[in-house]
């Protein structure tokens, strides 16, 4: 697996680096669309074809140091890939690494989350997602995928923007008004300060790449209608980046096809801009 942007090894180096990638393609939940395992590899590659000087910040984040760390490879069960990236997670946020996990399905989330809420005592998660993913037990597991966010709200406040899917049942664990649904902001930003106010000071972002519209992001395993757009995301995650201290954040859901490489490349840019953002503070 290639290390992320085709950055000069200089600034790689896993000792040196103030940025660590770390890839978890695990996909053993999932229910309709399978191949998000193979999501990691397809952000890395698409990363190697972009440019690395981000304009909207005037800064090469690069720059930082970015540690593309090796894979993630348990995949006996949720549970023991969850045991294990919480463990690896651990490991960079004790050698003060800024980490970001890319996934593979949703529950890839759960490890990461955990690893930041026991080292950030005050933190809150901030979920973009088509879906509520508040079911407490999915197919015998607390650490499916359609559990992550049940998972994250166990051990601290959550904030979720996008939603537009939900099953019933989740209605007992939802927070009406901690949710932002995307029919309610598609055509209004009034709802982004409400959301960011709703947050702690110490934030870890989750975005599951289904919380964009279909039109802009294709190749993820269950498509929702309605999502969110490019442009708008971007403002809502400066503002969020320039008012909270974003301590580490997740990409997940993507399922790369071989005639459709947009989505790979979303997904690479995104992961960029959401740095350049954070470093450029």
């Amino acid at each position: 697996m290639v290390h992320f942007g085709d950055i000069p090894e200089e600034f790689c180096n896993k000792e040196k680096s103030k940025i660590v990638i770390l890839p978890i393609p695990y996909d053993g939940t999932s229910t309709w669309v399978k191949g998000s395992d193979k999501g990691p590899e397809a952000l890395l590659d698409a990363s190697a074809n972009m440019e690395l000087y981000d304009i909207e910040t005037d800064t090469e984040v690069y720059l930082q140091g970015i540690y593309t760390a090796p894979v993630i490879k348990e995949n006996k069960s949720p549970e023991a890939m969850v045991a294990a990236s919480e463990k690896e997670a651990a490991k960079y946020l004790a050698q003060g690494k800024f980490l970001v996990s890319i996934g593979g399905e949703h529950s890839v989330s759960i490890g990461p989350i955990t690893a930041h809420a026991k080292k950030y005592a005050n933190l809150s998660v901030l979920q973009i997602d088509a879906h509520t993913d508040l079911r407490d037990s999915y197919e015998g597991s607390k650490n499916n995928h359609a559990c992550v966010m049940a998972r994250a709200q166990d051990l601290c406040p959550i904030v979720q923007v996008g939603i537009r899917s939900m099953d019933v049942g989740e209605k007992d664990r939802l927070n009406p008004n901690r949710v932002f649904w995307a029919h309610t902001i598609t055509d209004n930003e009034q709802w982004m300060d409400k959301a960011i106010d709703l947050l702690t000071e110490d934030v870890y972002l989750t975005i599951d790449l289904d919380g964009f519209d279909p039109s802009i992001l294709p190749s993820t395993g269950t498509p929702e209608p309605g999502g969110l757009q490019w442009y708008p995301t971007l403002k809502f995650l400066r503002k969020l980046i320039e008012r909270k201290n974003l301590v580490g954040f997740d990409i997940v859901e993507l399922c790369p096809n071989p005639d459709e490489k947009s989505s790979d490349f979303l997904a690479t840019k995104l992961l960029y801009k959401i740095l350049s953002y954070k470093f450029a503070k």
